[in-house]
């Protein structure tokens, strides 16, 4: 295998977007769509890709990174014109340059791998990936002669009524020998109706210098679209959506009703784990076997270890230990960790807190910024009072403690191992080992109180 490198372009605006963001930051099952071009460019083992930005390119370059190299096109003036910024950085080496579109997120790595071998086999200068669509309009149409060899690319603008009707079509993917194409390049022009240096030209040279040119014709043309609006982007979103959810179908995972179940490209899922419909898998979350994971779960950045029950719930960049129980309806925020058997009940909010092994938090409680240890049980309307209005402040609760209904904590505070709290108390103090806290007013029953009232205000109506 020769040297392979890459050449990304990503300098367009995307005007049918109609938005401020650059064309190829829109998401596709979470992440950018030129983030999933250089994700699979990356697992084929291509360690030197360019990324040809223009169009508000630092916010590519903030998006992208480190991860590749760039070369600036200061103006739009063709994907020939594109390709040359990379001249200095790609210019005089041997090899092999794959030539792909910032905005095609669903082309895979099989077809790639698929299309570079045609590539070297057939020996070819250049290797175009093509497919068949009907109607085949806005897309530039491969022209073969007799034999069914190309002999060029012909752009939509630029075609015959008889051009028109063929329905092979330019992916806007290629591979070239790297130093072949770079020379092709020099003697592009921009004689055509939108006076653009069109890469596409470079077929037909390499054809009339008597080289060879060959083509690879996928079958999926759903790998090939190229994303130019938001009804394109939406299309691309559902066929990435289906794929995703059948791969983790086909590795064990049980999804009810793929057609309600969003789940994105990073997620990891093991087998014999059950995805309810409404549910939401986010980011870099990872769920281990036996799971349960909705209805109406929204998971984003989560640990989830086995044997895990989530229901009705929205959960942020935390960790759920083995057998947890959480929802419906519970709150889980960043930097939390839901330990091994915890239960979180209805309407329960954890923020950047730790619960301890077998520890309950039933329902209707906030608790925020803690530390409960193992066993714990947390009664309901609970309240962690954790901001003064200037900084958070820490409450630790021991093992085995019980915090009776309607408490708050004032924080900083602690409550010591084995100990009690009373329902309705305020507790502003440390509570030792083995105590009971009553922070409340002692109950005063005033007899007759209500009678008096009652005859006060009839007296005073008339």
């Amino acid at each position: 295998m020769s040297d392979l490198y890459a050449v990304v372009l990503a300098a367009g605006q995307g005007t049918r977007m109609k938005s401020n963001l650059p064309k190829v930051l829109h998401q596709v099952s979470g992440k950018p769509m030129v983030g999933h071009v250089v994700d699979q460019l990356k697992e084929m083992g291509i360690k030197e890709i360019v990324v040809v930005i223009g169009h508000k390119s630092e916010q590519v370059k903030t998006y992208l990174g480190d991860q590749v190299q760039y070369a600036i096109q200061e103006q739009q003036l063709g994907t020939a014109h594109a390709i040359m910024q990379a001249s200095p950085i790609l210019n005089d080496k041997k090899g092999t340059t794959l030539v792909i579109m910032g905005d095609t997120p669903l082309i895979t790595q099989d077809t790639l791998k698929t299309l570079y071998s045609e590539h070297e086999t057939t020996n070819a200068a250049a290797t175009i990936l093509t497919t068949e669509i009907d109607p085949p309009t806005g897309y530039g149409r491969i022209i073969r002669d007799q034999e069914g060899h190309v002999l060029r690319i012909v752009e939509e603008k630029d075609t015959s009524i008889e051009e028109k009707a063929i329905k092979e079509i330019n992916t806007g993917t290629y591979v070239f020998d790297n130093v072949k194409l770079f020379n092709a390049l020099l003697k592009v022009n921009n004689d055509n109706k939108q006076g653009e240096y069109y890469l596409t030209d470079v077929i037909e040279i390499l054809q009339s210098e008597g080289m060879i040119v060959s083509a690879y014709k996928t079958d999926n043309s759903d790998e090939t679209i190229g994303i130019n609006d938001r009804i394109a982007l939406a299309k691309a979103e559902k066929i990435l959506r289906n794929r995703i959810i059948e791969h983790h179908m086909r590795e064990g995972v049980t999804v009810i009703d793929p057609d309600r179940t969003y789940i994105e490209k990073d997620v990891m899922i093991d087998p014999d784990t059950i995805i309810y419909p409404d549910t939401y898998l986010k980011g870099k979350t990872t769920i281990k076997g036996n799971c349960i994971i909705g209805p109406g779960a929204d998971l984003t950045d989560v640990m989830v270890s086995q044997d895990v029950v989530i229901t009705h719930s929205v959960i942020f960049s935390s960790k759920i230990e083995e057998k947890a129980k959480i929802g419906p309806f519970a709150y889980i925020r960043p930097g939390s960790h839901i330990g091994v058997g915890v239960k979180v009940g209805d309407f329960v909010e954890i923020k950047n807190s730790k619960l301890g092994k077998g520890t309950k938090v039933s329902h209707l409680s906030y608790i925020g910024d803690a530390t409960l240890g193992e066993d714990v049980n947390i009664g309901c309307g609970t309240i962690t009072v954790n901001y003064d209005g200037f900084k958070k402040h820490r409450t630790e609760i021991g093992d085995h403690s019980f915090i009776g209904c309607n408490t708050n904590l004032v924080a900083p505070v602690s409550v010591g191992h084995d100990a009690y709290v009373a329902a309705g108390s305020t507790i502003t103090d440390h509570v030792p080992d083995f105590s009971l806290a009553i922070a409340r007013e002692r109950q005063t029953n005033k007899e007759g109180y209500v009678k008096k009232i009652r005859e006060k205000n009839q007296q005073d109506t008339k």
